[in-house]
């Protein structure tokens, strides 16, 4: 379905929106499956606190789709120095999509395209030279889409010993 954009509109997020950004990543997690509903508002909250530092400070980019004045989906990028490996030997910048959420009564409607959309022609602007995000099964046919493959990413927790950084 193609993005109507008579009704929504897409704009950068700035500090403000940091409330609301919270509210759909533990949304994000709760509709995925992987954070029961007990757990939201702490989630949601915990990422307040973080998310305040980093969209004041750059290190957290996102873009927003309003109605009606009301933000009704939303996207976020965090940028990272890739250091030289193969396929990219001079490094350069690896962007991490994250937060990409749509509230249910909005679904459907190419809001989720169209923040990707938006994403990538960002970091086209930037000079990225890699995009990674971790796919919903609902969000996968949607990256298939646009060009983004699966590959052999492992992950390990590691214990907290009390230092943080």
């Amino acid at each position: 379905m193609s993005f109507d954009t008579a009704r929504y509109r897409i704009r950068p997020a700035t500090a403000d929106d940091v409330h609301v950004i919270a509210r759909h990543r533990a949304a994000m997690f709760r509709d995925m499956g992987t954070l029961p509903a007990a757990d939201v508002e702490p989630l949601a909250a915990a990422s307040l606190r973080h998310l305040r530092d980093a969209v004041a400070s750059g290190d957290y980019l996102g873009w927003l789709v309003e109605t009606d004045g009301a933000v009704v989906a939303g996207a976020g990028v965090l940028m990272r120095a890739l250091l030289p490996r193969p396929g990219y030997l001079e490094g350069g910048i690896d962007a991490y999509v994250l937060n990409v959420y749509t509230e249910p009564g909005h679904r459907r409607r190419g809001l989720a395209q169209a923040l990707m959309e938006a994403v990538l022609a960002h970091c086209r602007a930037e000079g990225v030279v890699r995009v990674t995000l971790h796919a919903s099964d609902e969000g996968r046919p949607l990256y298939s889409a646009l060009g983004f493959t699966a590959t052999s990413k492992m992950e390990r927790s590691i214990e907290r010993t009390g230092a943080r950084r």
